[in-house]
């Protein structure tokens, strides 16, 4: 079984922020996948579907970036899942818009919805596809992540969630390091 979790916040007011990259590629799996309704549970909504055979658990914390932690944990009890069985899906300041890459464990960067689930879920040896945004060029960072993507990166936003579901997917199918190999050639 596999636990992908979107990092994100709630309501329509964040919808399209960077800081939501994570549900937005979530929501695109769901429908990819043709995956049930979504359901309230675990402090988020949820859905399972299966991908080759394997059971999988798309969820979005519910719980606002800073809390994400808390709704990860209960999921992870119920459905039995170690965390090397999870996949988390984050905006990314460390690289430049439309950059992506695997890792497993390391560092949160001061990212409060990774710092969150390194609390309550035991560690950082999650899986982690990071999407990157990029810095501001001036201004806040926390006004910048809460902002919606201009609209030159809106041109290319849809085809980056395709790319970062594609990279989720494989992690599913193929294995962290399989995954890896794939989409960090140079």
């Amino acid at each position: 079984m596999a636990l992908i979790v979107g990092l994100g916040n709630p309501g329509p007011k964040y919808a399209g922020n960077r800081h939501n990259v994570g549900f937005m590629v979530t929501h695109h799996l769901a429908e990819r996948w043709r995956a049930p309704a979504w359901r309230e549970k675990f402090s988020g909504l949820f859905t399972k579907t299966t991908l080759g055979g394997e059971d999988v658990v798309l969820l979005e914390p519910m719980t606002y970036m800073n809390l994400s932690g808390e709704s990860v944990q209960k999921a992870m009890r119920f459905f039995k899942v170690s965390l090397d069985q999870v996949v988390v899906v984050h905006d990314e300041l460390d690289h430049p818009f439309g950059e992506m890459k695997i890792k497993v464990g390391g560092g949160t960067a001061g990212h409060n919805g990774l710092k969150s689930i390194v609390q309550h879920c035991g560690g950082n040896g999650f899986t982690r596809i990071r999407f990157g945004i990029g810095r501001p060029r001036h201004g806040a960072v926390d006004k910048y992540v809460l902002s919606d993507f201009s609209s030159e990166e809106s041109i290319e936003t849809d085809t980056l969630i395709e790319r970062a579901a594609d990279m989720a997917e494989a992690v599913v199918r193929d294995g962290t390091e399989k995954a890896m190999r794939k989409f960090h050639r140079r």
